[in-house]
């Protein structure tokens, strides 16, 4: 099970951080960097397959492929945003994790705008 290696990695990379913080302070932040890494790495192929997946299903399917190209930018950056803004609070710099956090939520709704469009013409096509 995949979820049990990353949570090993986790724990790992947690230890050495409380040990790191204990003796040398400023290297903590390195190795939750590392594990993180780690674990992202690790998690790729996992990332990939899904991918594969969902550009196999919108090929034979109906879906405007610019749609679901769109919803994967969407989810890639809520997940990179997320993981930046955990690494900064780690590193308790929590004034730049709220930039950054109000960055990836811009940048996120600037690339909805030709969802919500489509929607609301939709939209008003249907209704009378």
């Amino acid at each position: 099970m995949e979820i049990v290696k990353i949570i090993g990695i986790g724990f790992l990379t947690l230890i050495i951080t409380i040990i790191l913080k204990e003796t040398k302070k400023e290297y903590a932040i390195y190795a939750v960097l590392i594990g993180g890494a780690i674990i992202i790495f690790y998690s790729m192929d996992m990332v990939k397959s899904i991918i594969d997946f969902i550009q196999e299903l919108s090929h034979n399917s109906n879906y405007n492929n610019a749609f679901i190209s769109l919803l994967l930018k969407i989810t890639g950056i809520s997940i990179l945003t997320e993981y930046a803004v955990s690494i900064c609070k780690d590193a308790g710099e929590n004034s730049i994790a709220n930039k950054i956090d109000f960055g990836g939520k811009i940048i996120v709704i600037s690339l909805s705008i030709p969802v919500i469009s489509t929607t609301l013409d939709t939209l008003t096509k249907l209704l009378p």
